[in-house]
């Protein structure tokens, strides 16, 4: 009995010692491998092409871009800006109806984008005037910067394409949004503010003279040429 007793604590002994070694094995192998890496193969030490890469999912319609380690952070993402941050939430509950279409140029790029807005009703009824948005890197606390595409006769556009929006001024709030200043272009097309203008000729005629106004915005939206500029037609 005693015999058979030492034979089978040898046996334990023997089976503890090679479950520790075959862990300490394991062990060293992990540590040798990098984050991301393959092991290498048996042939020449080149990483195993069928294993997964990182990918980096952002953009409108869940766009997949390579990771290449560039700018990344420590989990191997890009690091985002608070504008950038922003911008992702306001851009999913985006709704211009049927004046205004979104559009990105670069999906992977949620901070510059164009919206077109064509009016129904106004002065400028099935014109479609394009404006581009640029989101700073302290959006909310800064208002975005919007330019006006195209050449437009309007109280509160120049021909340069600046617009003259109050909450994109003094009025603007951090909880105010994209959908606000969306809406905001949108209503001057509806009620152009002439006391508080850009174009300051086409203020003053739209205040005195209504109906030769709405003539001359005629006059632009068939492509004509007024002062020696020249509009698109858009109508």
């Amino acid at each position: 009995m005693l015999a058979l007793k030492k034979k089978r604590e040898a046996e334990a002994k023997a089976k503890a010692e090679a479950d520790a070694a075959a862990a300490a094995a394991s062990s060293g192998q992990s540590a040798v491998q990098t984050p991301g890496t393959a092991p290498s193969s048996a042939s020449g030490g080149a990483a195993d092409e069928s294993s997964p890469k990182k990918v980096s999912i952002t953009g409108i319609g869940g766009k997949k871009v390579k990771a290449d380690g560039a700018g990344l952070g420590g989990n191997g993402q890009k690091k985002r800006s608070p504008g950038e941050i922003r911008i992702q939430k306001d851009i999913a509950e985006l709704d211009g109806g049927r004046v205004a279409n979104i559009e990105f140029p670069n999906p992977n790029d949620l901070t510059v984008f164009e919206v077109s807005i064509t009016p129904d009703s106004g002065f400028w009824k099935n014109a479609t005037y394009k404006f581009k948005f640029d989101i700073p890197d302290h959006y909310p606390h800064m208002p975005p910067k919007v330019h006006c595409d195209t050449k437009i006769y309007h109280p509160n556009i120049n021909l340069e394409g600046k617009v003259c929006l109050n909450i994109l001024r003094e009025d603007w709030k951090p909880v105010l949004d994209i959908n606000a200043v969306i809406y905001g272009l949108i209503f001057l097309f509806y009620e152009p503010n002439p006391d508080d203008p850009l174009n300051h000729e086409a203020a003053e005629l739209f205040r005195r003279d209504t109906k030769n106004f709405e003539r001359l915005v005629q006059r632009t939206l068939r492509g004509g040429v007024m002062d020696g500029v020249h509009f698109d037609k858009l109508v």
